[in-house]
């Protein structure tokens, strides 16, 4: 079984005076990036993380999948609830 550290790799980039940093190409490379890709920054305290906009999505919408779900089970447990006092005096309108 491989470790968790197996797919890290340390590379030392420096920004330039506007702020920018240039990705270096075999990572660019390795990962898929071409001209115009966007790129998420995420930054958690002191670190910084960058992602391809597409797989961000793509994890989100994997992430996020059972919500809708859950939320219009949870409606309609609320909406069967007839002791709600809020929603008799909705439907007495």
């Amino acid at each position: 079984m491989k470790a968790a550290t197996d797919n890290l790799k340390f590379r030392s980039i420096k920004v330039s005076a506007k702020g920018q940093i240039t990705l270096p190409s075999n990572i660019q490379k390795e990962i898929g990036i071409k001209k115009g890709d966007e790129i998420i920054l995420v930054r958690k305290g002191e670190k910084i993380i960058l992602e391809k906009s597409e797989r961000m999505t793509k994890s989100l919408k994997d992430e996020f999948a059972d919500i809708k779900s859950l939320s219009e089970q949870s409606l309609h447990k609320l909406w069967l609830n007839k002791d709600d006092e809020i929603w008799n005096q909705y439907l007495k309108k």
